[in-house]
């Protein structure tokens, strides 16, 4: 045996790193996510390389999504959308997701359309290489402390959604959601598509349970259905129609999630 680890120490390390991926939950958890930072800041670089001579320009999100498109198939994961035709309009609209985990990233692009700039925290920008591609992607980056500067920004956003016939990205929920429903929405994503006069467009992603537990250190193979349900118009709403308008879309959001996430779950037991 010393002999071996001697002369193929990295034969042995292979395989020692083979059976823990197999027998050992916990580790093959940790070796995906590695492997999924891993993957991010690899593609960023590239997105880096391939965005200087454009600049930032919107258009550049669509090799990041391409180099992330692989990520689906190496986790053996399977996508299922339905509702995508309510995605085929070429107008302006605001498209809003239920935010579960840092995989939302790789999901959601499964559905990202054309000229559609995500709107995330400031925090992202500071993400090294993955910060830079972000930005040179068009992601707008709002500091949700200073709550004066964010509605500033958002507000040149509703300036220019028309103008430059954009669709923008948004979870309502403001951060990361591991319980098995959804927060309460916050309101910046419905103050904006009032403000613009453009439709909201809901997307639902199904609980990732099936596959994926940060709390028990687990990430199999499975399944996520995405859900696009039909607009929202909000032409002719004002400001004191957002609060009902923003209950109303979570309401929708929430029962779909739980019709979807159930067909799941009850498909894997």
């Amino acid at each position: 045996m010393e002999l071996l680890l001697l002369h193929y120490p990295f034969t042995c390390l292979f395989i020692a790193f083979l059976v823990l991926y197999q027998l050992n939950p916990a580790f093959r958890y940790f070796s995906k996510m590695l492997f999924y930072r891993l993957w991010l800041f690899t593609v960023s670089f590239l997105v880096i390389v391939c965005s200087i001579p454009r600049g930032r320009d919107v258009e550049n999100m669509k090799l990041l999504r391409l180099l992330l498109m692989p990520l689906k198939y190496i986790f053996g994961l399977k996508i299922v959308v339905k509702g995508k035709e309510n995605l085929r309009t070429k107008k302006p609209f605001i498209l809003v997701l239920n935010h579960q985990t840092s995989l939302d990233i790789m999901v959601m692009m499964e559905i990202l359309p054309d000229r559609c700039a995500p709107i995330a925290k400031k925090e992202i920008l500071y993400m090294g290489p993955f910060g830079l591609a972000c930005w040179l992607a068009g992601l707008i980056f709002i500091d949700r402390k200073k709550k004066e500067e964010a509605i500033s920004i958002l507000t040149e956003v509703a300036d220019t959604l028309k103008k430059e016939n954009l669709r923008v990205l948004i979870f309502p929920e403001g951060t990361r959601n591991h319980g098995g429903s959804m927060l309460p929405f916050k309101r910046g994503a419905f103050q904006l598509a009032v403000k613009a006069q453009v439709p909201i467009i809901p997307v639902v992603i199904s609980s990732y349970h099936d596959f994926y537990n940060q709390k028990e250190k687990r990430f199999t193979t499975g399944k996520s259905i995405i859900q696009v349900l039909p607009e929202v118009e909000t032409l002719g709403l004002g400001p004191d129609d957002v609060p009902k308008l923003t209950e109303q879309v979570r309401d929708s959001m929430l029962s779909t999630y739980q019709v979807i996430s159930g067909m799941i779950n009850g498909a894997s037991h």
